[in-house]
């Protein structure tokens, strides 16, 4: 009997007018932030970083102190959600280095750089997406 391949778990983030699609990986913290959805709060900036506080607490997963662009990251010491599209004061040269190493969750689909419009302040909202 084969395995069916399970459909990517997708979310929406809205972050002040801009809405991206993410696709979660099938990491633990993936699934520990899947099962707290719907999450709000309120964005802060750092370069071309977002990331917002979350009302759980997760431990580290592979920690990664250099991410994509596009990924979503989860950063324990905020702990917080993070969304990265380009670099961030701790950067070097062209890579994306988060203040210290994030859990990454996802990824945004598509265009991430309607991104840098979001302000710090600006509500934000991840959610599943629907079909």
């Amino acid at each position: 009997m084969a395995l069916e391949a399970q459909a990517p778990r997708r979310v929406l983030i809205t972050a002040g007018s801009v809405t991206v699609e993410a696709h979660l990986n099938d990491s633990k913290t993936a699934s520990a932030v899947w099962d707290a959805l719907p999450v709000t709060g309120r964005v802060n900036t750092w370069g071309d970083e977002i990331y917002f506080q979350v009302p759980f607490e997760l431990p580290e997963e592979n920690p990664r102190a250099v991410v994509e662009e596009g990924d979503v990251g989860y950063w324990p010491p905020g702990p917080a959600l993070c969304i990265f599209f380009g670099p961030t004061p701790a950067s070097r040269g062209n890579e994306i280095r988060p203040a210290s190493p994030v859990n990454v969750l996802g990824r945004i689909r598509g265009d991430v750089s309607g991104l840098k419009q979001v302000k710090d302040g600006d509500k934000v909202t991840v959610e599943p997406a629907s079909n």
